[in-house]
């Protein structure tokens, strides 16, 4: 009857689209981001983020953060935009705070990400881009900053400046510009946006809390997937994010993370991003074991050396 057959054709379209839907929801799930923001009383540097994020953005992600105290509103202003958080009584430093906030995290891959940044057009992609083209899911991958002042670290962001806050920020002519501003892929990936795979956070897990309240553990994450056999720690010129190096740091105590690194690794921590990961040197693929020499031989003795005469 041309009737039962308008309806078997009309419930195998629906099945189709079912199936595409499905398809469609697995691949979201697994190409896409769960994005770690740890944040402390910066509500109004937080909303320009996570704005940057939904405006920018070429996927939807997942936005995961902790909120450390939140006596500024950012647990309200979070629960009214729909965000997953966890939140502490208290600041407790960045190492405990992104881990707390992992334990949110729904999707295949991991963003670990400063609330004083904001995502430019693309940026999301273009890190996608890249990691589809790495051999496994064992590497680091970093958006590109640029940044108002210049790091010690060469060719690791781009130096141009274009406000310190929110109040002097200067969004248009940052919105103009970024795309003219020349730049390479890079060596060296160890600061957020930091990108790695979920399976390779479990395995190293996470960020280490002795390094709390956070100085130096950054590199020690970057070690600990060294260890792991990590040899892709690119930094991606096309995906690139505005740092407003508002630093938080200088309201909590320190912990001496220089020492700490060199205690647990036996090497400093700036030897290991010149000889091991190459930092600011220009992308040439997956690094190798660093070349023994006498140099290198000398940070490790006076790492330990360094190590045996301090007990902090």
């Amino acid at each position: 009857m041309p009737s039962g057959g308008f309806y078997s054709t009309g419930l195998i379209f629906n099945l189709y689209l079912c199936r595409v839907g499905l398809t469609f929801t697995l691949l979201r799930d697994f190409f896409m981001f769960s994005i770690l923001i740890p944040t402390w009383n910066n509500l109004e540097m937080l909303q320009l983020c996570v704005e940057s994020i939904r405006l920018h953005s070429t996927y939807e992600h997942q936005i995961a953060l902790h909120i450390n105290e939140g006596s500024d509103g950012t647990i309200a202003w979070a629960q009214a935009e729909g965000l997953d958080f966890t939140v502490s009584a208290e600041n407790i430093g960045v190492c405990k705070a992104v881990n707390l906030a992992f334990g949110k995290a729904k999707r295949e891959y991991i963003v670990y990400m400063n609330d004083d940044m904001y995502v430019l057009p693309g940026w999301d992609s273009a890190l996608l881009f890249e990691i589809q083209g790495f051999p496994s899911h064992c590497f680091m991958a970093s958006a590109t900053m640029i940044e108002p002042v210049e790091r010690n670290h060469k060719n690791v962001a781009i130096v141009r400046d274009y406000g310190n806050s929110v109040a002097n920020f200067q969004q248009k002519k940052l919105m103009s510009e970024w795309q003219e501003l020349p730049f390479r892929d890079w060596h060296g990936s160890s600061w957020p946006p930091l990108l790695v795979h979920r399976d390779y956070w479990n395995m190293v897990g996470g960020f280490s809390i002795e390094f709390s309240p956070g100085m130096y553990s950054d590199p020690d994450f970057a070690m600990k997937m060294w260890m792991a056999g990590c040899r892709i720690f690119k930094g991606v010129s096309d995906s690139r994010v505005y740092h407003f190096q508002s630093r938080s740091t200088n309201r909590v105590k320190k912990n001496n993370g220089r020492l700490q690194f060199m205690k647990k690794w036996g090497v400093s921590a700036s030897a290991f991003y010149r000889y091991y990961l190459k930092m600011g040197d220009w992308y040439e693929g997956a690094l190798k074991e660093p070349e023994k020499s006498l140099t290198l031989n000398l940070h490790r003795w006076k790492a330990r050396f360094y190590g045996m005469i301090n007990n902090e």
